[in-house]
This record gives structure tokens, C-alpha cells and sequence, in this order.
């Protein structure tokens, strides 16, 4: 069956992604209203701040979150899932609240343009590719952890080249993600073709996965991108 010239299975798949970069675009709305929400009003930041058990809490439910979504999407309800799913984008946007603090409000503003330009050029790539991106993405999968080990060590000796050095390779390293994630994202939704429920939930799974690549590009980027507030 075709619609309109185009081959059944393109327009499913295209309506599957549609989704995906919904979901995603929906968790990026909810984190930026509740981090500048938190920023103009202050009151809740400031309570994170000076009590460290809540900000840790408020971590460990955060981690917590993202491993129920990634290992259980699949028994629980989809309703289940995208409650648990938005309440994850308001909690990171609780703590992302930091960089309106941190950097000016333009400079911010700047960065997400530019996250979004590079986001989207790679996921295009990933998404259109005939190339396997498996290799690029097992590259990017062990290099992330190398980051995060490389961020545990800095946090001890404080040291800004280190700091810039981790920053490029994190920039790197979620443009490469980025276009692989997309792919495999691509994949599953052709696997869960006559699923509709499983399709549902895997359109969810893979707009958390974006998110979190682009939050963490974001992130990187903003080390290079961002003006810092005046004291």
C-alpha cells in the first residue's frame, strides 16, 4: 500500500519519529518552564542549596526515574510511563534551574539555538543513513563513561584545561550519540511495526533518549557558549 507516491512503511516510520521528537520536545518544554520558573522565583533553588540531603534526594529520584523508564517501560501502562516521564523533565528542570544563576539569560538562549541546530543536523543524518552507526555509538557508549569518570576526578582537583578538555570530548561525544540513538530509535520503531502499544512506549523510550542527549549537548556546549553573570 503507498500513500500518495509514498511506501506505507516511510509514512508509518515518519509518523513514528514524529512522535518521538513530540515527547521530546514536550519534556524539553516542561524542564525550561520549571527552570526559569524556579529562577524568578527563587524560593525553592535557594532550599535545594542550603539542604543537601534534599538536593541529593532530589538526584537519587532523578537516577531512579530514568532506570524505571529505561528497564520497565515495557510492564507498565503507557499512561504509567509518560506520568513518570514528565515528572522526570520537571525534576531535571528543578535542577537545570542552576545556569539561569550561573550564565546570562541571551547567552542561554544562544546555546539552545545552537544545541538544536547541531541536534537536528545529526539526527538527520542518523535518521537517513544507510551507514551502520552501531560501531560509532559503541564508541560514543564507551567514551561517555570515560567522561564520567574524568568529571569524578576533576570534581577532586578543580582543574579548568581538564574541565575544557572533558567539555570538547562531551560536545563530541553526544553529536556522535545523537546520530546513532536516532537510528537505533528508527529500528525499533520497524521492529514494533504491528505493535501498537509497544510502538507507543518505544516512542516514548526513544524521546527520553533524545532529551538526554540533548540536554547533555547543551550542557557542554554551554562551558563554551555561555557568559557567566557578574558577581
Amino acid at each position: 500500500m503507498e500513500y500518495q507516491g509514498y511506501p506505507e512503511g516511510a509514512v508509518i516510520g515518519s509518523r513514528f519519529m514524529y512522535k518521538v521528537y513530540g515527547w521530546m520536545s514536550f519534556a524539553l518544554a516542561v524542564t525550561a518552564a520549571v527552570a526559569y520558573y524556579l529562577f524568578r522565583t527563587q524560593v525553592l533553588f535557594h532550599y535545594l542549596m542550603t539542604h543537601s540531603m534534599a538536593l541529593l534526594g532530589l538526584i537519587i529520584l532523578q537516577f531512579a526515574l530514568v532506570f524505571i523508564l529505561v528497564f520497565y517501560m515495557f510492564r507498565m501502562s503507557y499512561i504509567t510511563a509518560l506520568a513518570l516521564f514528565t515528572v522526570y523533565a520537571a525534576s531535571l528542570g528543578i535542577t537545570m534551574s542552576s545556569v539561569f544563576f550561573v550564565y546570562t539569560t541571551s547567552s542561554i538562549y544562544l546555546t539552545f539555538l545552537i544545541t538544536a541546530g547541531m541536534f537536528a543536523g545529526m539526527s538527520v543524518y542518523g535518521y537517513f543513513t544507510k551507514s551502520d552507526l552501531t560501531s560509532v555509538g559503541s564508541f560514543a557508549g564507551m567514551a561517555l563513561w570515560g567522561i564520567i569518570g574524568a568529571m569524578l576526578l576533576n570534581f577532586w582537583f578543580r582543574s579548568g584545561t581538564f574541565d575544557y578538555v572533558i567539555s570538547i570530548i562531551g560536545v563530541i561525544v553526544f553529536v556522535l550519540l545523537t546520530a546513532y540513538d536516532t537510528q537505533k530509535i528508527k529500528q525499533m520503531g520497524q521492529r514494533f511495526a504491528t505493535d501498537q502499544e509497544g510502538r507507543k512506549k518505544v516512542a516514548l523510550l526513544g524521546a527520553l533518549t533524545l532529551y538526554l542527549d540533548f540536554i547533555n549537548l547543551f550542557l557542554f556546549l554551554l562551558r563554551f557558549t555561555g557568559n557567566q553573570r557578574e558577581s
